[in-house]
Formats: structure tokens, sequence, C-alpha cells
């Protein structure tokens, strides 16, 4: 078995390289093990829509099922279902969606739930360690199937007041979110225009990513023909939100994680609010503007529910997309249930979308980067061009460096899911930021050049 699956947030790969039939039944032997030693018995199963999900299904529920673990296969659902499922389903112990998010139609993958936490990290590696050590439980289990969209939608209903229509896009990409988000808005009020709501593991349209500005370029198009208020974009697996205000403007995920916690701060004065490395200056002086109090943390999804529940935050986000709401919902990143947030916000402000952002400084920046690294030294030019930066600036290096400049700031930090750094770059003015662009990549260059020998 191939131990770069194991990933920091779930285990990813391409299907037929990566996840052949026996490899996928001992996940699932070791995930229903692991599931029997924790005391637990029953583990929810869903899939997104990629065409590949109904075989890695039933290699893996082959192997939970002969530790003795029952399944409730949950069906094709957006990942945020599967996290609903666990919060709802009487006697669920544990959870696993079969996902390959916005990778490639090639690739699938699995995220994992041990009771109401995320696995990650370590407990990803113990699963490969327990595979590898054929530590195993035998038993016999049953399956059965539960349908939870329904429930869902009654429970989104019941907690989101939308008290006009709302003239709203929703673009699917093809992905999973097609077969809930449009019943779900009806069912708001609303009447949404819908594009790429078949679900199609090909995606025969474009990626299902909208924080790639050039697969939100159907909704972008479709807003300002209709002259709608907002387009709503979501990735395969429905659990990051990508938006386009009535201009046609895309709200990157900070400055949606700003409206959201101006609106959260309302209800909640001087709650803690967190946002990753790669979000604006203008996101953290917006919170502490509005009274609440701003954490930067580490990027990825895992580790922000992490930190969402240590500090007892009302929110968290990150730029990709994944919004995290601990106000009045579970605390996980659910892309459907955001948008519906921000529907009912349009829905109760007489102002557009584009207004109510218009006080927040819009700093020149850089989109998010990749720089092709091989995983090998990633971690290890990030370590050495810190050790650079921290000698002549202030730097942040909680997850990667974030060198802070005079008058903005630049990132670069090693992704964990891909074999690339990941950089970004905002400061003052347009010149600055292609100053201290230039300034960062030159060392990472070098110190990549020295590593690979």
């Amino acid at each position: 078995m191939n131990p770069h699956i194991f990933r920091q947030y779930d285990i990813r790969g391409v299907v037929e390289k990566d996840l052949p039939h026996e490899d996928v039944v001992k996940l699932g032997r070791a995930f229903g093990s692991w599931t029997r030693d924790e005391g637990g018995k029953t583990v929810v199963v869903g899939r997104d829509g990629r065409l590949t999900g109904p075989s890695l299904r039933d290699s893996l529920v082959e192997g939970i099922l002969s530790t003795g673990c029952d399944v409730i296969d949950i069906g094709a659902v957006p990942t945020p279902l599967m996290y609903f499922a666990m919060y709802n389903l009487d006697g669920v112990d544990a959870g696993v969606q079969i996902t390959g998010s916005h990778n490639p139609p090639d690739f699938n993958g699995f995220k994992m739930m041990m009771g109401h936490t995320t696995v990650w990290g370590d407990m990803i590696q113990d699963l490969y360690k327990r595979i590898v050590a054929e530590n195993y439980t035998d038993g016999e289990g049953s399956v059965r199937e539960a349908d939870v969209v329904p429930s869902y939608m009654d429970w989104v209903v019941g907690n989101i007041h939308i008290d006009q229509p709302v003239r709203v896009a929703l673009d699917s990409g093809n992905g999973i979110a097609g077969a809930v988000a449009p019943e779900l808005f009806r069912r708001l009020g609303c009447e949404p225009v819908e594009l790429f709501s078949e679900v199609d593991g090909t995606f025969p349209n474009h990626h299902p990513d909208p924080t790639v500005e050039e697969n939100i370029q159907d909704l972008k198009a479709t807003v300002l023909d209709q002259q709608l208020q907002v387009g709503i974009g979501f990735d395969g697996d429905g659990d990051r939100i990508g938006a386009i205000n009535d201009k046609g403007e895309i709200l990157w995920g900070d400055r949606l994680l700003a409206l959201f916690a101006r609106y959260v701060l309302k209800e909640h004065p001087g709650a803690t609010i967190i946002g990753e490395v790669k979000c604006s200056k203008a996101l953290y002086e917006d919170i502490e503007k509005h009274g609440g109090r701003g954490i930067m943390w580490k990027a990825g999804h895992s580790l922000l529910k992490v930190k969402l529940r240590e500090e007892e935050a009302k929110l968290a986000g990150e730029m990709s997309g994944h919004m995290f709401f601990n106000d009045k919902f579970f605390g996980y990143d659910d892309a459907l249930y955001a948008a519906a947030r921000l529907v009912e916000i349009l829905a109760k402000e007489e102002k557009p979308l584009s207004e109510l952002l218009a006080d927040l400084p819009d700093y020149p920046s850089t989109p998010e980067m990749r720089v092709d690294c091989p995983d090998e030294i990633k971690f290890s030019v990030v370590e050495k061009v810190a050790d650079y930066f921290r000698d002549r600036y202030d730097v942040v290096d909680i997850d990667g460096v974030r060198v802070n400049f005079d008058h903005g700031w630049g990132l670069v930090r090693p992704s964990n899911t891909q074999p690339v750094l990941v950089m970004r770059f905002e400061a003052s003015t347009d010149d600055l930021v292609q100053e201290y662009k230039a300034t960062m990549e030159d060392v990472v260059n070098k110190i990549r050049k020295q590593l690979e020998g």
C-alpha cells in the first residue's frame, strides 16, 4: 500500500494506481478495528458523485463489516451530510465519506470522523501502521441504508430565516451538491438559477473548485446577465463555498469570512473568530474593529475544526472556502449551510452584497500561487526560508512562514496535500506586492536549488 496516500487531512490517491480493491478492504478493516477499540460499533458511510464511488464503497464496507462493525450507508450525499449524520443519527460512532473533493476525476479518497472528532495527522498515520501490522478485529457486521437528506433539509429550513426571496444562482459544477442545494434553496423560499446541477463525475462543464477564477466564469456571467443578487459555487463534495456579488466580483474566502464575522459578532460581542495564514490583514483588522478576537491559525479544514473547539470560537474560515459555523450550527464545514447563511444576510439587508463590504479595505494582493516542489524537500525548503527571514523581519511561523514586511506580508508554506509550495503576497501598493514577491521568490528558489543538489 502506498504510504503517501495517507495525508495530513485525509486519505487520497489515483483510484486504479493507489486505491485497488484489496487495499481499500484493508483500510476498512483498519478503520472498523479502530472503531471497535474505541468502544464503537456503527459506522456511517457516504460518498460523493465520482464514478468510482460505488466500487470504493463496496470495498470499504466489506472491510468494515469483517471487524464486527455495522454500517449505515447514506448513499451519494455532500460531505457535510455525513458530518450531519454523525450529530443527528442515533447510535453512530464513526463516519467515512468517500470523496475526491476538488481533485481531478481519476482521484478519490476518504474523509473520516471518530465520534465528533475529525480524523487527521497522526490518527491517519496510525491507520496506516495498523494496516502494516495487520492489527485487525474480527467479527461479522450488518449493513443498512438511511436517507439523511430530508432531515438535513428540515433542520436547515427550521434554523435559517429568509424573510424575502433572494435572486441567487447556484453552480454545483456537476458535483454532489447539485443533488441537494437547489431543492434546499427552493424550500428556503428562493427560486435559484441552476448551473450544472446534474451530478456527473466526469465534470463535463468545468472543474468543481469555486476558488479558481476560471471555474466560475459561467456563474459570473449568469449573475450579471440576469441581474442577480449573488452567485454561489460549490466544490465537488459540497464543503467549500465560492461567491460572486451583484457586480460580478469574487468574494474570496477571507472577505466572505469577514462578512459572516460581522453578523456573528452582532449576536456574540467579543467572540473569537479564526482565520488562517493566507487571509488578508484586512480580515483581522475588521474582526478587531467590530469587537471580536481574531486568531490567525494554520490552514487546513481539520486543523481549523480542532482549533475552533479549543478556543470555543463562534466562527472560522479559510481562503479555500471552508467555513465553520459554531454559532447556531455544529462547528464543521458545510458550504450549503454557509450559502444559506449568506442568503439569510441578504434577505435582511436593503443594501446589495457589493455594498455590505464596501468599507472593508481591499489591499493589493496576489492570488494563492502554487510552485512545484518535491514532497521530499518541501518542508526543509520552508524551514530554511523561515530561518533566513527570521533574522531580518518579524515572522509568523505557525504554518510555513508569513513574513511581515514594512507595508505588507508574504507567505510560503508547504502544501499538506500536494508536492507544491503555496505562496501569497499582500501590500499597501501593487509595486510593493511585486517587490515582496520577488524578494521571497528569490530566496525560495535559491534554497530549493541547494536542496535539490
